[in-house]
């Protein structure tokens, strides 16, 4: 009996707990969801009938108390578990632009969404979350019927800003979701929506066009990478131990291909290379991808060796599978300006039109539907540009810095003189990959040679170039349908300039080369008088002006640049006026004005609110463009007449001077009186009704001035509706001369090169190199162009240093102490070649070069901990990518291999370089050290070379640099002298704890020639 009253008294302790847990799960959720009906079995849960006992919520009248008994056994154990309520779409539906919104972020949900709305974009949910913050943007709470929704925005002036951050700082891609307005039908179906919000482009960092963040200077270039053997998935190997998709071995990796496409969009330039394992790296380093196109599959892959050659890149890369299945080249003719030949096609690689096809169908993914015109594709191949490895990109510090990673202080920031932004882009890209071809080297320095002898010719075509646009990205704004009318200006210009150069060369089509009457004859020596004058007829063939000159004709007659100009102000002005209301409206945005308009504050913010007459409709093409738009004009200034005529008639009539015929946004067409014809009483005149008045105006409608205003205002959208169809005739027109167009200005970017390269040379005293087929160096008098500027600029000189590596002496040894120059002597050389092969005039007094290859540097240390790499192990890698890579034709510089370890080991690995480069690669090299002892164990090499630099020094102690170098080993590094110069307590701790050792003298290794030691033996003086 007593246990069975434990028992009753459990079960009903246990009965109480749950209808209290009951309770307050059915309270919390009627809270939450109060005024639905609960259905499912969140409401058997709630109510079902393990809650019969003692609960008051199950329709049970209260009666008699009863016992009811039940085994402990029996009993669930623990809280009973809320099942989630089932989703119901019509039940947690969004406001119309909030489910807009969520439906295309689960559209497109590897992007940001920027969602516009009225005059600002949005971001919502997550994204508003994530990225309002990063944005500096206030994060809000819209209160919708499915619950409280983040959100955040900004306004549409400022969209550029906002990408600039999401695509180029934080390398996201961000999908533009834009109104477009529905139909009437559609209207209906929507529930009278007015706008259907749909995604009309992917921006990413390799597919901008005329984004105003872009670096006018620099392309913008999207490369995919794609391998001559399929990957396959982890499972497809399954049970195969030591099958993956690299092969069995280095072995096979080393012998794979790989095919490289790469474009601009924003210029339409469209190339393709295939490439080797070793080689894939060095070639996206001088590419410079700003986005990379690797397989879906690849993605987290450990086990392909794409990702694992590109490692530096992760940052770029962008997974894509690829939907389209053709495998020839002829599907891409819909892409291009011109197709393609059968003889064109047959010359690509089947890697390469691998990589071309998974390229394009990417871009048309991003581009949503717009229509994409490029290039024919050009072939790069080895043999045709000199190559230049990753790292001795950034050691010679090519395009930017080494420390600083700025483009002051870079071999481009140097000898750039052009004057365009496209002449700049051309520039980079040669001073990445300069030619090796003779014939292409040859008709370059022809027209610097001859743009230094005819000055005052160079300075008329630079004028002229300045007055031109950026006529690539011009065009390439058209081909995507982007261009307006102010571009259309700018391209008539361009096409004027270009006709200006071309008059301006006719002159000197087939005249020799001759100094101009007392032109200093040095430049006689320096431009190698006779050069080709076929460069400047070359040039006029392959300018096309026909077609353009007739496009400039129609631009000309048919757009109002006043009119543009003016339409341009007004838009600024209203821009600053929506800046202004936005910044009472919300404070707290972060809203930057724009530059342009920053001088317009002190506007008035109520521009258009009221128009006085017709002047404030401002027109962009010309009346006398097309017949109809002069009929339509001459009606209109008819209107303009009678509404004249109507004004003077109804002031006399009322007898108000003040009286004017306006047009507001409220009211309409109205008739206006201020001032004291306000408060006088004036006749009446039939059809007129008030509509406003005050102590100081009055205004009413008048039925005639009405009627007139809508015949005005049907003209005016007759104007601009026939201003549309001209524009779109125009635009039409650019694209049928789009090949012309690019052509021109590809010569154009070689003018202006040219012209900068003769101003260079005329500026800096350089002189026209000799380049052959030779093996050699020859160098005299050569100087370091970028290290010569900066100590000009200090008040210092240069002290120039001969270089004639090659022939006999194919491997120069360089010693000497620390900071006399060595390193200088290294890169200025790798420079002077560079200079040489891109066509430009060199600094030295005189140049002899024969095509270098490949061109690799081993200079200066850095570490690369992130991906396990020590100093010494990154110089290793470089070292063994040039043992391997180098050529008989390549030149090589090293500077202190083998340092950063220990003097023994050290050595060895200087000697094993040195040993390989001689024997094995056979190529001119400069070899600096402070390894003394290596010109003993090389004595043996005939073809190494020793030369030193030195540092004299007084009795007192102090010393100076000598750094012309001279033949022979220096035996000192005067390391102490330099702690000196860093600091003196850092040279008496030096000092103080170095033991002083004896400057042993030079003996030769065992089994050395005792002749080439003495003659080793002899000081640097």
């Amino acid at each position: 009996m007593i246990a069975s009253n434990v028992l009753v008294s459990r079960a009903k302790v246990w009965n109480v707990s749950q209808c209290r847990l009951g309770m307050l799960q059915r309270v919390s959720y009627r809270r939450q969801h109060s005024g639905r009906r609960l259905s499912g079995p969140l409401a058997r849960s709630c109510f079902g009938p393990q809650h019969r006992c003692l609960t008051p919520f199950d329709g049970q009248k209260r009666g008699i108390k009863t016992k009811t008994s039940i085994k402990l056994d029996n009993l669930p154990q623990g809280a009973i578990p809320l099942e989630p309520l089932p989703s119901d779409p019509e039940e947690t539906s969004y406001p119309t632009v909030v489910q807009q919104a969520r439906s295309n972020m689960r559209k497109f949900e590897n992007c940001v969404l920027l969602t516009r709305v009225g005059s600002f974009y949005e971001l919502y949910f997550e994204h508003a979350e994530k990225y309002g913050p990063l944005l500096s943007l206030k994060v809000a709470r819209k209160w919708t019927n499915a619950g409280p929704v983040a959100m955040a925005g900004f306004p549409v002036f400022q969209i550029d800003r906002f990408l600039n951050i999401l695509v180029q700082d934080l390398h996201l891609h961000v999908a533009i979701s834009e109104e477009f307005p529905t139909s009437a039908s559609e209207k209906l179906k929507a529930g009278a929506l007015q706008f259907d919000r749909k995604v009309s482009r992917i921006i990413t960092p390799g597919t901008l066009i005329d984004e105003r963040f872009m670096n006018p200077y620099e392309n913008n270039f999207l490369l995919a990478v794609c391998s001559d053997v399929a990957y396959e998935s982890k499972s497809a190997n399954e049970g195969e131990p030591g099958q993956t998709s690299l092969g069995t071995g280095k072995e096979s990796i080393r012998n794979r291909t790989f095919g490289l496409a790469w474009l601009d969009m924003s210029t339409g330039d469209f190339f393709t290379e295939e490439t080797s394992a070793a080689s894939l790296p060095s070639a996206v380093a001088r590419i410079g991808p700003r986005e990379i196109i690797l397989d879906e599959q690849l993605r987290g892959s450990t086990e392909d060796v794409i990702p694992a050659l590109l490692k530096d890149y992760t940052d770029l890369f962008t997974y894509h599978t690829n939907v389209r299945e053709s495998t020839t080249i002829s599907t891409w003719d819909d892409m291009l300006e011109n197709p393609m030949t059968e003889s064109q096609s047959a010359s690509f690689a089947g890697v390469e039109l691998s990589a071309g096809d998974f390229l394009l169908d990417y871009a048309s993914v991003q581009l949503q539907g717009l229509q994409l015109r490029l290039k024919s594709p050009v072939r790069r191949q080895t043999a045709d540009n000199m190559l230049i490895d990753k790292y001795s990109l950034r050691a010679l510090e090519i395009k930017e810095t080494l420390r600083e990673g700025t483009s002051k202080g870079s071999l481009l920031h140097t000898v750039r003189k052009t004057v365009t932004n496209s002449g700049t882009r051309l520039l980079s890209n040669w001073l990445s990959a300069p030619s090796t071809s003779l014939a292409v080297i040859k008709g370059r320095l022809d027209l610097v040679s001859y743009f230094l002898l005819e000055s005052a010719r160079r300075h008329e075509i630079v004028s002229l170039l300045r007055k031109s646009f950026d006529s690539q990205r011009l065009v390439q704004k058209f081909s995507f349908g982007r261009g307006d009318a102010d571009d259309l200006i700018a391209l008539y210009k361009t096409i004027e300039a270009t006709q200006a150069i071309t008059s301006e060369l006719s002159h000197a089509s087939g005249q020799q080369g001759s100094l101009e009457e007392g032109k200093d004859a040095k430049h006689i020596t320096r431009a190698s008088a006779d050069y080709d004058t076929s460069c400047v007829s070359s040039i006029l063939e392959r300018l096309e002006l026909s077609g353009t000159r007739d496009l400039a004709e129609r631009i000309k007659a048919a757009v109002d640049e006043e009119g543009v100009n003016e339409r341009q102000r007004i838009n600024e002005t209203q821009l600053v006026a929506a800046v202004q209301d936005t910044l009472d409206e919300s404070p707290e945005l972060p809203i930057k004005k724009p530059d342009k308009v920053s001088q317009l504050s002190n506007g008035s913010s109520s521009v258009g609110k009221i128009r006085d007459s017709d002047s404030d409709d401002v027109w962009i093409m010309r009346r006398s463009a097309s017949p109809t738009l002069t009929a339509l004009h001459n009606a209109l200034d008819r209107q303009g007449q009678e509404k004249a005529d109507l004004e003077l008639a109804l002031r006399e009539k009322m007898g108000a001077s003040s009286l004017t015929l306006r047009w507001t946004p409220g009211l309409g067409y109205i008739c206006h009186i201020k001032g004291k014809d306000a408060k006088s009483k004036l006749p009446s005149l039939q059809d007129t009704r008030s509509v406003s008045s005050s102590k100081s105006t009055r205004s009413f409608h008048l039925s005639e001035w009405t009627e007139l205003g809508g015949k005005s205002d049907q003209l005016k959208r007759r104007i601009r509706a026939e201003e549309q169809t001209l524009f779109a005739e125009l635009r039409e027109q650019v694209l049928r001369n789009l090949l012309s167009l690019r052509r021109n200005a590809a010569i154009l970017d070689e003018l202006d090169i040219a012209c900068s390269f003769a101003a260079l040379a005329e500026e800096q005293g350089l002189v026209r190199p000799i380049v052959n087929l030779g093996h050699t160096h020859k160098i005299l008098g050569g100087r370091h162009p970028v290290v010569e500027k900066g100590l000009l600029e200090q008040g210092r000189g240069f002290t120039s240093n001969d270089c004639l590596v090659g022939g006999d002496e194919r491997i120069w040894l360089i010693t000497g102490p620390n900071m006399a120059g060595k390193s200088t002597f290294l890169r200025q050389n790798a420079v002077i070649s560079i200079m040489a092969q891109v066509g430009s005039f060199v600094p030295a007094e005189y140049a002899e070069i024969g095509i270098v290859d490949r061109l690799f540097s081993r200079i200066g240390s850095a570490d690369n901990l992130y991906q396990d790499q020590s100093t010494f192990m990154v110089e290793m890698l470089e070292t063994a990518a040039i043992l391997k890579e180098a050529t008989p034709r390549s030149f090589v510089i090293m500077d202190e291999v083998g340092r950063g370890t220990t003097p023994e080991d050290g050595i060895s690995v200087a000697y094993a370089c040195l040993h390989h480069l001689f024997h094995i690669n056979r190529c001119r090299t400069l070899f600096a050290t402070h390894f003394h002892d290596l010109a003993g164990m090389c004595s043996q090499m005939k073809e190494i070379a020793f030369y030193c630099t030195d540092l004299k020094e007084d009795a007192a102690g102090n010393f100076t640099y000598i750094h012309r170098l001279t033949k022979g080993v220096n035996m000192n590094s005067h390391a102490l002298k330099v702690a000196r110069l860093a600091g003196e307590t850092l040279q008496k701790t030096s000092q103080s704890l170095s033991p002083t050792f004896p400057l042993t003298t030079f003996r030769p290794a065992r089994g050395g020639n005792p002749d080439r030691a003495r003659y080793i033996e002899q000081p640097c003086a």
